[in-house]
């Protein structure tokens, strides 16, 4: 069997898990991961399970010089291939259709809408239910939504397209919540607001309104729609970037708050998310025992308790580690516009083997900034990127 990960949780989550379990007892496991020599080493010894990360797929299919002998894959995060166009996508259908049994994992099939979910099951299924081909899956189920003249941006579906694509995928698709099957501790939601000074949200408003703002003799300024969120979601964290990616400092109240948050945790661990590099930074020189979770021993010292102050970006750490065991508070810094990210960075704290009987996830928000926003988009649950433009628009107007 070969199994499909990200690569944190190829290295360490499955060899753990294996391990932990006692029917898994005497099972063989082998990951490849790291150089090339060691894959290739990985790949070649013996055993019942193969473990690869996702971004190497291409290479042993196509670069490895191996043979592609497994019968059975399991793709865990399978959401990492809802793109058609991606190298790893297209590597796995050439080899899929000598593997007899294909098992996807995700906890967040659609994030972007139904289009996801095409490529996905193209790949477990060969194209039997929702069809071969992207354009005709396209024609069949969605409309043009926004678009200029001839170019369509993007698709909504059919009326009655949702309940037919769940009726195709019925027969081999299983939804199971956690907290349907098992007791799962109370998860908590707080805000904590925080306030810039007047002539801090005078330039906060500046950007808003004209894209560009002088800060300490640099010029900064946002190009598009997309630039300009990033912008703000900088300053409403306390730093922005220019365009020598040099960074200047705007304020310090979400580090005050989260100085707070640490104070009242009272030596209780905290996991802090975090979304751009000058957040990371910052919160480093404010807590200088603050460990970043990059590797597999940074992950055991946290489950261990011995890692006080966690940081981690929810692009790196946001799928399949399991980090319940160090701690049941969790910090958003930084918000994400990515539904997915946010629920599966979430869902480290929130999940299976967690022993506290609550967990608590608390979001550093700065008041009249686009973190309002972002954080009523993320609870409406609303699964586009069209709330990120609908959001700026907004912030614009306002």
């Amino acid at each position: 069997m070969l199994v499909i990960a990200p690569l944190r949780v190829a290295r360490d989550t499955w060899p753990a898990e294996i391990q932990k379990w006692d029917h898994l007892k005497g099972m063989s496991c082998s990951v490849a991961v790291g150089s090339e020599k060691e894959r290739l080493a990985a790949l070649v010894k013996p055993a019942l399970i193969h473990i690869i990360n996702r971004e190497n797929v291409q290479w042993l299919v196509e670069d490895s010089g191996l043979p592609f002998r497994y019968d059975m894959i399991v793709i865990d995060e399978l959401s990492s291939f809802k793109s058609w166009q991606a190298k790893r996508f297209k590597a796995l259908l050439k080899v899929r259709p000598g593997v007899k049994r294909i098992v996807g994992l995700t906890g967040t099939p659609s994030s972007n809408g139904l289009m996801d979910l095409w490529a996905q099951f193209r790949l477990l299924d060969g194209g039997e239910r929702l069809g071969r081909f992207i354009t005709r899956y396209r024609e069949t189920y969605f409309m043009p939504d926004k678009r200029s003249l001839q170019q369509v941006f993007t698709y909504k579906p059919r009326p009655g397209a949702e309940e037919e694509i769940y009726r195709r995928i019925s027969d081999i698709t299983i939804s199971m919540r956690a907290i349907d099957r098992i007791k799962m501790p109370e998860c908590l939601m707080n805000r904590v607001l925080v306030r810039m000074s007047a002539s801090e949200q005078r330039l906060y408003d500046q950007m808003r309104r004209q894209l560009i703002i002088q800060v300490k003799d640099r010029e900064i300024d946002a190009v598009n729609a997309a630039a300009l969120s990033g912008k703000l979601c900088q300053m409403a964290n306390g730093a922005v970037y220019t365009e020598e990616k040099d960074t200047v400092r705007i304020h310090d109240r979400k580090l005050d708050a989260l100085e707070d948050l640490v104070e009242s945790a009272n030596g209780k661990p905290l996991l802090v998310a975090y979304w751009f590099k000058h957040d990371l930074a910052r919160i480093q020189e404010r807590f200088p025992g603050a460990r970043e979770l990059r590797g597999s021993g940074d992950i055991a010292d946290w489950n261990a308790g011995r890692i006080p102050l966690a940081v981690i970006h929810p692009a790196a750490a946001g799928h399949g580690l399991n980090l319940q065991a160090g701690g049941s508070t969790l910090v958003w810094f930084g918000l994400t516009w990515s539904l997915e990210l946010y629920q599966q960075t979430n869902a480290r704290l929130w999940r299976q083997g967690q022993q506290a009987s609550t967990v608590v996830i608390e979001h550093i928000v700065t008041e009249n900034t686009i973190d309002e926003r972002i954080l009523r988009a993320l609870q409406d649950k609303d699964e586009t990127q069209a709330a990120l433009i609908e959001a700026v628009k907004a912030e614009v107007r306002a």
